[in-house]
Parts: C-alpha cells; sequence; structure tokens
C-alpha cells in the first residue's frame, strides 16, 4: 500500500494562528489553534499590527508542537501549505515566509493556499463531498455563491455588495454592547429570544439576482435599538435584547434561504450534475442558519453539506488539506509567489 502523503498547513490571516498536519487518507495528524479573541477584544475588532505581531511570536512555538502531537519530524512532510491570501497582509506575510522558508531548507514543495478554497473544500476533508457542488460561502469578510466544478475552478453567481454576512453580525452586537467577536454571542443570545418580535427588513428578496445586501438591514436594527432605548434606557431589557437579537438572525437566516432557494432553482433547471450544496466560512458555524439551509436544500433534493463547527473558522488544517488537493492535480507554487491582501477564486489556477 502506497505511503499517505502528508501536508503541512499554516494559517495566519486574522486573528488566529494556526498550524496542522493533514494527510491524504483525510486524517488529522495534528491540529493547533491559537485565537487572539483577548489581545482585540478591547479594540471592539481585530488590529492588523496587534495580529501580525503575535502571529510572529506564536508560530515557532506551534510549529514545534504540532511536530511533537503527531510523533514525526519535518523532513516527514510531502508538502508545505499557506494562506498566501487573501487577509491582513501582515499575518499572511508571517505566514507565508515561514512556509517558504521550511520549504526551501527542507527542499519540499511549496502549495501557495487561497485561504477562501481553504474554506470551500474543508467538506471533502470532513464529509468527502464531491465535485461538483454549489458553494455559499459566509464568513467576517465574504459572502458569496459560487459553482465549484473542481480544485481551482470556481464561477461566482452572486456576492454582497456591501457587508459582508459576519461583518454584520460583529457590528450589530457592538451596537448591543456585545464582546467581539460577535457571532456567536448573538447567536447566544437569540437562543433566549423571539426571532418574530422585531420585522427587520430583508434586502434584495424577489429580485432576479444572487446578490446579497445587509447594510439596509444593519441600520435598521440600530434605529430600532436607539428608539427602544428612548423608551427604556441604555440598558434594555433582558427579554428586549434578546429579541432583538433573535429577530436579527433570524432574518440573516432568512435572506440566506430566499437566496440559496433561488440559487438551486436555477441551478437545477441549468446545471442538473450539480447535486450537492456546501456552507463554509464562520458563519456557517450558526446553527440557526445551517436549520435554514438545511431545509432548503431538502427541498430541491440537494445533498446538504456543513464541515464541523470547529473546523468552520479559520484553521489550519483546511490549508494542510487545500494544499493537498493542489498538489494532487499537479500544481505547484514557486517561491517567488508574493502575498496577496485580496484574492478571489477566480483568480488562481485551477486542476490541470
Amino acid at each position: 500500500m502506497q505511503k499517505p502523503l502528508i501536508a503541512l498547513g499554516i494559517e495566519t490571516s486574522c486573528d488566529e494562528t494556526s498550524v496542522a498536519l493533514v494527510n491524504s487518507n483525510k486524517e488529522i495528524l495534528s491540529h493547533l489553534v491559537h485565537s487572539q479573541i483577548k489581545d482585540h477584544k478591547i479594540y471592539g475588532g481585530v488590529v492588523p499590527e496587534v495580529a501580525a505581531r503575535a502571529h510572529l511570536s506564536l508560530l515557532p512555538s506551534l510549529l514545534r508542537q504540532v511536530f511533537k502531537e503527531a510523533n514525526i519530524v519535518p523532513e516527514e512532510v510531502d508538502i508545505i501549505s499557506a494562506t498566501t491570501g487573501p487577509g491582513l497582509i501582515g499575518g499572511v506575510v508571517v505566514g507565508t515566509m515561514a512556509a517558504k522558508a521550511m520549504a526551501a531548507s527542507l527542499d519540499k514543495p511549496f502549495i501557495a493556499v487561497n485561504h477562501l478554497e481553504g474554506h470551500a473544500l474543508t467538506a471533502r476533508l470532513t464529509d468527502d463531498a464531491p465535485f461538483p457542488f454549489v458553494l455559499l460561502l459566509v464568513s467576517g469578510g465574504h459572502c458569496q455563491i459560487m459553482l465549484v466544478e473542481n480544485v481551482g475552478k470556481y464561477k461566482t453567481l452572486g456576492s454582497t455588495l456591501d457587508d459582508a454576512v459576519g461583518e454584520c453580525f460583529d457590528k450589530v452586537a457592538r451596537m448591543l454592547g456585545l464582546p467581539y467577536p460577535g457571532g456567536p454571542e448573538i447567536e447566544k443570545q437569540a437562543l433566549k429570544g423571539n426571532p418574530k418580535a422585531f420585522s427587520f427588513p430583508k434586502p434584495m428578496l424577489g429580485q432576479k439576482h444572487l446578490n446579497f445586501s445587509f447594510s439596509g438591514l444593519k441600520t435598521a436594527v440600530r434605529q430600532t435599538i436607539q428608539s427602544l432605548q428612548a423608551v427604556h434606557g441604555e440598558a434594555l431589557p433582558p427579554d428586549v435584547f434578546a429579541d432583538i437579537c433573535a429577530s436579527f438572525q433570524d432574518t440573516v437566516a432568512c435572506v440566506l434561504y430566499e437566496r440559496v432557494q433561488q440559487t438551486l432553482s436555477w441551478v437545477s433547471a441549468n446545471n442538473p450534475n450539480y447535486q450537492c450544496f456546501v456552507v463554509a466560512g464562520g458563519v456557517a458555524a450558526n446553527k440557526h442558519i445551517r436549520v435554514a439551509l438545511q431545509k432548503v436544500c431538502d427541498d430541491f433534493n440537494f445533498i446538504f453539506y456543513a464541515p464541523p463547527l470547529r473546523l468552520c473558522t479559520d484553521n489550519g488544517a483546511m490549508i494542510a488539506w487545500a494544499g493537498l488537493e493542489r498538489f494532487q492535480v499537479g500544481l505547484r507554487d514557486s517561491l517567488d509567489i508574493k502575498p496577496r491582501p485580496r484574492w478571489t477564486l477566480e483568480e488562481i489556477k485551477g486542476a490541470i
């Protein structure tokens, strides 16, 4: 039997410093994530310079530890991959340069991974999701619907015209005085509230295109909070507070449901070979949104895939796996490749 390939993945695009070792049998040999939430919480969001310095400080010890936990030495790794974009450029530079240095010193192939492709391919690592599939990528910085034909072969059907979903969650959380990151905090509060207590606008519902907009929803929530504070004071009653969270979360779920419903209707009519749907990115960890997406997939007889909650947010395992996927279809990268703060999925090289 052929020995499985082993990939090292390094993820430093935002506020998680993560490294992982994954093999081609889809086994996660070791996986470490160091969250910088405490470092950024006092600022109410991620500070790029603080994040980059933390990555630089944390990465050496995490690399030593990941090899120790997997009980292998660096020379046993077959490829070395790192997030090379998109992301906060300081952090992306730290991870990419570390991976390049290791690849050069160990004489191993280097794979430059697009962070978004890492998210997109995670369901193939965890659930064997087959190509082709429809992808909903929802995170702090991204919100888009795509057709995924193969490794590196993506077609955008719709994307956000303003705020990403995760960004909207964070901004609403800040309005309510909830700590960063806002998504999990709103989800927690929403469990205690009535999702139909407030009727917030659902931007672009019923329109023929597949784009998203969340700025109007964010503004409506702010106005509702201000009007309620004029009545109740700065500190809203707990039930009202929970109702706002539940209603906002449900509105987002309804918008995503409608857009995915429209997408699957179009795909079913025009691309019948697509029968699978994948949701990926940090917002995919929201259970209320997962339920809505599962329902619309059931309605159209699409197989629904969502990564485990721990692999929805940024992590090294997805970068290692994406590196393996790219390597196995013949893709390699030069050590001259530059880190990129912006890098769309449609710009990356695809399967040969």
